[in-house]
């Protein structure tokens, strides 16, 4: 999603401090800051209109004060575990027991949703990473929709690589 959007002309916040891998060879998007907004929320008014990659957990710590438009991306959870698995493998590091994470992490958008639902300073879309891959203009056109602006929804369309998919439920 953050390769898509700054295709199609959004700004996007990152610090570069991690560098594209094996992992994600088009890069990561991370800021770092973002980790720490519990403590320190001061260079957020900075990233207006600008887009910020956040792990869900860091949604509850955006303050009130302002304006938020969260494109909440959905992936098969044992995709994404798959996925983090081979990292970890490659990095020689084990992850945690993958029945404790998949239980935990429905809870967790369980109450996620319903918190989003009643936050009036936080506007949501959800993405799902599979209808993403099948129809990227599809997609790109309810993201720029969503956020309201002269978003280029045919280059965001471009930026996606179903080559870069590798980790399927199936997988392969």
């Amino acid at each position: 999603m953050m390769q898509m959007l700054a295709s199609g002309g959004v700004e996007i916040v990152t610090d570069n401090l991690r560098a594209a891998d094996a992992d994600n060879p088009r890069g990561y998007f991370e800021f770092e800051k973002v980790k720490k907004i519990k403590q320190d929320t001061s260079w957020l008014p900075e990233t207006r209109g600008k887009a910020l990659k956040m792990i869900s957990q860091l949604l509850y710590d955006l303050p009130a004060t302002e304006r938020y438009r969260v494109i909440f991306m959905e992936r098969d959870l044992d995709e994404t575990l798959r996925s983090q698995e081979k990292m970890l493998e490659r990095l020689g590091r084990k992850g945690a027991e993958q029945d404790k994470i998949r239980a935990s992490y429905a809870v967790h958008l369980e109450r996620l949703m319903e918190w989003l639902g009643r936050q009036a300073h936080l506007s949501l879309l959800k993405v799902s990473y599979n209808d993403l891959l099948e129809q990227p203009l599809q997609q790109a056109e309810r993201v720029s929709a969503f956020l309201g602006r002269n978003v280029h929804a045919q280059d965001m369309a471009k930026a996606v690589d179903p080559a870069l998919y590798r980790n399927r439920k199936s997988g392969t």
